[in-house]
């Protein structure tokens, strides 16, 4: 089968996306090209000295130019890959950096918006498997630098189908402890050990992304191996190279702490047994000097000093307190000045002195309004036509009702109506 494929297919090209890139440290790198369908195991010797190996990562569509072959110890089907170049993203790192763009253009990624981790953490949440070597390395370096630290692990699947779904629905549950009975965390701690794209691929679901930018607890970010970045790494508020660096980025390492106390315990009784010598050292040059010779004369003026201070006080306390009485008294002239009884008297008295001015003002006003009708009505007596038909006037008026000015305004027929000062008279026109 080997010799028949060696030298009826030869020499091919071979186009898809790469999955489970594995280099050995002797130079050789293997690796599976995927497309829908299918895939091949691929093997190439002397990579990094093979044209186009720059090409070859998780997740990246290439065309390798490759011989066929049988790996006979497993009877598998394989390729040689000769050389190899970049045929665009594969499937899976396009859906990567289209989530990329898309969560950076909203600012999950910022940096102002990530928290900073607590110093002395007590509890700390773990969100991965159960059964995996990530926990296990999270566990025992908790325990061996932070002993004191509580650890509460959230089991959840990191690999296969819906995985997104429960890593999301833990951080979640996790951020509301008091609704979900779970211990209230300091940090959160979210990943598992290294593998393919693929096996990371949960972690670049925007599902779990969401679900990290809208946590209240800080998030480390602590997926595969150094070199793996996920979408979970750039929206974590902190990302850890391994599982093993999250939790040592998350607690302090009690030994050093342990170091650190018992510098500053030595520093501390070295300052303090230096100042009692100090100490010691000037009472034992008093007792030999001043003190030794006449201590009386040394708290006299001392004495007297205290003596005028405490006439002092006693003066300035008299004065503060005489004028906190005059205060006092002032305050209580102002209350009772200010007591509601005073104060409605007040009112009242200028409401009556109010009313008493209103009535007199319109008392004063009825009259002048009174005296000017009286003067009007005597006008109007004198003026008016009343007066006219007294002194043996009267008004004829045309048969339209308007009053007759002139001969030219009648003609022979028409009926006047003449008004005296005791009635009116009708009257017709014969000649005019």
């Amino acid at each position: 089968m080997k010799n028949l494929l060696e030298v009826e297919i030869g020499e091919i090209w071979v186009e898809g996306e790469v999955s489970n890139l594995k280099k050995q440290g002797s130079g050789h790198w293997y690796f599976s090209l995927k497309d829908d369908g299918a895939q091949i195991q691929c093997a190439m010797f002397g990579a990094r000295k093979r044209e186009g190996s720059e090409a070859l990562q998780d997740g990246a569509k290439v065309r390798v130019f490759a011989e066929a072959s049988v790996y006979e110890a497993r009877g598998q089907l394989q390729v040689i890959v000769l050389k190899a170049e970049r045929a665009g993203l594969g499937d899976l790192q396009a859906r990567f950096e289209a989530l990329k763009r898309k969560l950076a253009l909203e600012g999950l990624f910022d940096a102002d918006r990530k928290k900073a981790l607590p110093v002395f953490p007590r509890t700390i949440g773990i969100v991965t498997s159960e059964t995996g070597a990530a926990i296990r390395d999270i566990l025992n370096v908790l325990q061996r630098r932070a002993p004191w630290v509580q650890p509460v692990l959230f089991p959840v699947r990191v690999q296969g189908r819906g995985a997104e779904n429960e890593i999301a629905r833990a951080i979640s549950q996790l951020s509301q402890p008091e609704k979900f009975g779970h211990p209230r965390c300091d940090v959160l701690i979210v990943g598992r050990g290294g593998g393919s794209l693929e096996d990371l691929w949960n972690f670049n679901e925007e599902i779990v992304a969401r679900a990290i930018a809208a946590c209240p607890i800080p998030v480390i970010s602590a997926v595969g191996h150094e070199i793996d970045f996920t979408i979970a790494d750039f929206v974590a508020d902190l990302r850890a190279p391994t599982p093993s660096a999250a939790a040592e980025l998350a607690v302090p390492d009690g030994a050093e702490l342990q170091h650190r106390l018992e510098q500053i315990r030595r520093r501390v009784n070295r300052l303090t047994q230096e100042r009692l010598a100090r100490s010691r050292a000037m009472i034992d040059s008093l007792k030999r000097g001043a003190l030794q010779r006449d201590g009386e004369k040394l708290i006299r003026e001392p004495m007297m000093r205290l003596d005028t201070l405490r006439s002092r006080i006693s003066r300035a306390l008299k004065v503060s307190l005489d004028a906190s009485s005059a205060r006092l008294n002032e305050a209580r002239a102002n209350h009772r000045a200010q007591h509601p009884a005073r104060v409605l008297e007040r009112r009242e008295d200028l409401l009556k002195a109010l009313r008493d001015r209103l009535a007199k003002s319109g008392s004063d006003s009825l009259s002048r309004q009174e005296e000017r009708l009286t003067n009007l009505r005597g006008m109007l007596r004198a003026l008016g036509p009343d007066s006219a038909f007294q002194r043996g006037f009267s008004i004829a008026l045309g048969p339209d009702g308007k009053i007759a000015r002139s001969v030219e305004d009648l003609k022979p027929g028409d009926i006047l109506r003449t008004k005296f000062a005791d009635g009116e008279t009708h009257s017709k026109v014969i000649e005019s």
